[in-house]
């Protein structure tokens, strides 16, 4: 069985943060889904849970750090291509997001970037698939 990966995230307002994902196309599983959080799809091994504040504050000691102020993580997801990558930052942008860093094209590697309403970083990325595999190929170019 692959290994899956479950991002938990804090969200201020749950109803908002599914809106806003649903209108990205992502889909939620209704089984572990309740109003303190919902596990949101992103494929068949990867999962965001998005945790009201106060429920995620329970699997932590520390506080909680506010997405809009500081940094403690980006998410990067892979996207099949260039195109894929602007409309689902496009999306994202329509649906309330807003653009933390301008798209970077590297030739073999092209990335964009948005911040969700509670202020944290998705990165998409497409990769060259001539390149994958090959890092001194890559390396060379940077």
């Amino acid at each position: 069985m692959a290994t899956k990966i479950f991002v938990n995230l804090p969200v201020k307002d749950l109803n908002k943060s599914m809106d806003f994902f649903s209108k990205l196309g992502y889909s939620f599983n209704p089984q572990f889904t309740n109003e303190q959080g919902v596990c949101m799809v992103i494929s068949e091994d990867i999962f965001a849970m998005l945790l009201t504040e106060p429920f995620f504050q329970t699997f932590t000691k520390k506080s909680v750090c506010d997405a809009t102020k500081a940094t403690e993580a980006i998410i990067c997801l892979s996207a099949d291509s260039k195109d894929e990558v602007d409309n689902l930052v496009q999306k994202a942008i329509a649906a309330g997001g807003s653009i933390y860093a301008e798209p970077q094209d590297h030739g073999f590697m092209y990335q964009h970037s948005f911040a969700d309403p509670d202020g944290h970083q998705w990165e998409l990325a497409w990769m060259d698939p001539s390149f994958v595999g090959q890092p001194e190929t890559a390396s060379a170019t940077n």
